[in-house]
């Protein structure tokens, strides 16, 4: 049965009569509330969780940090959907390369596949998530373990990445670092990004190396930037 609502006379709409206001402003809040985009990203790592959390976006973000395999990654952001709906959901996981792990390769194949299934979006990196932050300065085709990127970034931020840009505190000011470095460029890391993936985007995912999609995620988070 449709809602009854109260008559509005001729009169009281030239008046402009405070109670119309009233409903007007009801109307509008209505129509606007929940209107920001709701992001869900289910990182593996701190670094990458710090980061997307620091991203200055008019949207609803929610990123968890989940260590553990990729696959398994994959299957429990279903916990986090069960109670709430979002617009898009992230899984954002890298390669991190270890010669003591069996199985490596095609954990990070499947969760890959399994995320696609369950229709979730997906910022992978080959071997590592710094790979990003590199690319922000310089462009790098040549396969390289984390090691190598830690190295690179060491020297931009005169820190000893690998002891202390992991850390919590370092991990909260590195998309600030980045945006205010005249030496980096998120366009240029962008551009790199794209380029290195859709030169390898043929080939088994263990293989695309070195490449990273996060600029996928960047590119949609930019879409809803403060003004």
């Amino acid at each position: 049965m449709p809602k009854n609502t109260k008559a509005i006379k001729i009169s009281d709409l030239i008046a402009n009569k405070p109670w119309l206001k009233k409903i007007n402003d009801y109307k509008y809040s209505e129509n606007t509330i929940n209107t920001r985009k709701r992001f869900l990203i289910v990182c593996e790592g701190q670094t990458e969780e710090m980061y997307f959390k620091s991203f200055p976006v008019l949207a609803d973000i929610k990123t968890i940090s989940k260590g553990s395999t990729k696959s398994k990654l994959v299957e429990t952001v279903k916990h986090y959907t069960e109670d709430e709906e979002y617009d898009e959901i992230w899984c954002v996981f890298d390669m991190d390369y270890n010669p003591k792990i069996t199985n490596q390769q095609e954990d990070f194949n499947s969760a890959i596949k399994k995320a696609i299934i369950l229709e979730y979006k997906c910022a992978y990196s080959n071997d590592a998530f710094e790979l990003w932050f590199v690319l922000h300065y310089k462009y790098l085709d040549q396969k390289e373990l984390r090691t190598e990127y830690f190295k690179i970034l060491s020297k931009y931020w005169n820190i000893n990445y690998e002891k202390d840009g992991k850390s919590k505190k370092f991990s909260r000011i590195v998309y600030n670092k980045l945006i205010n470095d005249p030496k980096s460029e998120q366009k240029e890391a962008i551009r790199n990004a794209k380029k290195l993936h859709e030169s390898q985007m043929n080939q088994s995912y263990h293989v695309q190396n070195p490449v990273t999609t996060v600029y996928l995620l960047v590119d949609e988070l930019n879409l809803h930037l403060r003004k």
